[in-house]
């Protein structure tokens, strides 16, 4: 219950629902017991009244039958109508109990999407996005288990054990005690062996989510599986998982199979045993027949509550693990904090001082010592090998990250001073991994710049070189994407990417490789348009192509996370370095392609 602690304060929130549940609960079971006694009236009604009945003759025994049978009918409308009036409060119990589950489902997962929301890149580095589903998803599903049946149920036992138990104690302390032997051990069983169905459906579940995977990545490369002729290899594969499969199902089979018989076994015992001692009590003289008749009522009304128990048991505990999952999330904070919430226009000045930068979950040396300023309105080329380190530097400028040491500056001010939202908002980003949203390439290209008009997003669209293939589309503008912009090629996405970091108007343009799916045409066509963009605004164009800083008034060049040459692109050609080299071999390559 340590971990669950953390829902208390929504319990506090929603106390009116767990309150009125609670009432409610109460008088369900006031009218549930309450028949009991009305059925014990009518039986013993009858059975003293039989003798009597039979001294009578004629019309006497007439009217006297006639007599009985209306004390009976009242006796059984009295019963129905409790039953009406118990069904409607058990309607208001989960009207109450179970709403205010939901509730408490809704708020959950909204604390944990916004904390989500808050939490560094650093965070989703750690943790994969199906383990960040899981929590928000299978274990709030869990935790909701616990809030509404769990406690309905268990409210529900605890006050028709505190109202009935006594009840059939006054009645007769010993057959109270022989009709109650067998629940506990109900309850355990019930307990013990809904853990064993619950393993062997999470095991089940495994196994049918690895035969899922290998079908999807079968068809998935089916070209490859066809060129390979490995058809036969992989229907054996297929096999062995179905297999698996098909045991694990049948162990839980066996186990649902052995179910109800021991609860229907055990639930019979009690009767039996309810049935000897009292009509031992009867003979004796001190229990009537509908004494007998009501008790058979009250270990019906006390079977499904004891036998919930350990239903609760599970549930609650199922509930706690899950809550821990989530705790151990909600616990993570974000260390990409403002220091003092400056919120400015920028004029896009940058300076990199003695900046190292170390990523924290796989401890690789990203940065050594880098230390570069440009000036607001100029541009910056970075220019490097796979693994150099450039993609770090956009994202220490957007502040994903924060730097190891060293100091970030933007217009001299240090960046961590700088409201995060305010700073963002003003810079343009381009990232080296494409993503776009299952939507319109217009609410695409608008994401992020709200109150743009069909002007502005097709000029940037026309800034991008997208905006003639938009065109062409079907529904233009209005074309949805597929998953993750499948619609379109590689070199359309970062296009379009482009277009939506350019339609912000930003102080700072942060290009993170973003011409790499492009061909040469393609690419001198965006850098031209880029030429009118970038004036005015400080960019940075990061590329390992050679060609892409053509257009930068400065030029850096990184290998292994150090800079190891800068300066304009003349003086890097004189010096024959290491940028002479990348642009001889891609200047040959490029002439390979051409001929």
């Amino acid at each position: 219950m340590k971990e669950l602690a953390h829902l208390n304060k929504y319990l506090l929130k929603y106390k009116q629902y767990l309150f009125l549940g609670l009432l409610f609960i109460i008088i369900s079971n006031i009218f549930q017991i309450l028949p009991a006694q009305y059925v014990r009236y009518a039986l013993d009604l009858v059975i003293d009244n039989l003798n009597v009945y039979k001294l009578f003759e004629g019309d006497i025994q007439s009217d006297y039958n006639e007599n009985i049978k209306q004390s009976v009918v009242i006796y059984g409308l009295i019963i129905l109508g409790m039953a009406l009036l118990r069904g409607f409060f058990l309607f208001l119990v989960r009207q109450t109990i179970i709403v205010m589950s939901r509730h408490i489902e809704y708020d959950l997962k909204n604390e944990i999407y916004a904390h989500y929301q808050t939490l560094p890149l650093s965070f989703y580095r750690k943790n994969n996005t199906g383990d960040l589903l899981a929590r928000i998803s299978e274990d709030v599903s869990k935790v909701r288990m616990y809030l509404g049946p769990a406690i309905m149920y268990g409210l529900n036992l605890v006050t028709l054990f505190l109202m009935l138990i006594p009840i059939m104690f006054i009645i007769n302390v010993r057959l109270t005690l022989y009709a109650l032997i067998p629940l506990p051990f109900l309850s355990f069983s019930i307990y013990y062996v809904h853990n064993i169905i619950n393993r062997r459906s999470e095991e089940i579940q495994r196994s049918l989510a690895g035969l899922s995977i290998y079908v999807q990545e079968a068809f998935s490369g089916i070209r490859v599986l066809k060129s390979f002729a490995r058809e036969e290899e992989s229907a054996r594969q297929f096999t062995g998982k179905s297999d698996e499969y098909k045991m694990k199902s049948l162990r839980l089979t066996q186990v649902n199979a052995l179910f109800f018989p021991l609860i229907l076994f055990l639930i019979g015992l009690s009767i039996v045993l309810t049935v000897f001692i009292g009509g031992i009590e009867v003979i004796n003289g001190t229990l009537s027949f509908g004494n007998i008749a009501e008790f058979i009522i009250y270990i019906n009304l006390l079977t499904w509550p004891v036998t919930s128990l350990g239903w609760i048991t599970s549930i609650v505990q199922r509930a706690a693990a899950s809550q821990k999952r989530i705790n151990e999330f909600l616990r993570e904070k974000n260390t990409i904090i403002s220091r003092k919430g400056l919120t400015r226009e920028i004029q896009g000045d940058i300076k990199f001082d003695n900046v190292f930068f170390v990523y924290e979950d796989s401890g690789i040396k990203a940065l050594t010592d880098i230390s570069f300023e440009v000036q607001k309105g100029k541009t910056l080329a970075i220019i490097g090998t796979t693994g150099s380190g450039k993609s770090t530097i956009a994202n220490l400028i957007c502040r994903l990250f924060d730097p190891t040491n060293g100091e970030i500056r933007i217009d001299n001010t240090d960046l961590r001073d700088f409201d995060i939202q305010n700073i963002r908002n003003q810079i343009g980003y381009v990232p080296q991994d494409v993503f776009l949203f299952s939507d319109t390439i217009d609410n695409n290209i608008s994401f992020g710049s709200s109150g743009m008009s069909n002007d502005n997003i097709i000029q940037a669209a026309m800034d991008a070189d997208l905006h003639d293939n938009i065109i062409d589309l079907p529904e233009g503008f209005n074309t949805v994407l597929g998953e993750r912009g499948i619609t379109l090629s590689g070199g359309q996405k970062q296009r379009l990417s482009i277009a939506r970091a350019l339609i912000r108007d930003p102080k700072i343009l942060i290009l993170d490789d973003s011409l790499s799916a492009v061909d040469t045409k393609t690419e001198n066509n965006i850098l031209n348009n880029l030429k009118t963009i970038m004036k005015g605004r400080t960019s940075i164009i990061i590329s390992h192509r050679v060609s892409s800083a053509k257009l930068a008034d400065f030029i850096i060049v990184l290998d292994d996370g150090k800079i190891i040459e800068q300066g304009s692109h003349e003086s890097l050609l004189s010096e024959g370095g290491m940028y002479k080299e990348l642009y001889e071999k891609q200047l040959k390559s490029k002439e390979f392609i051409e001929n």
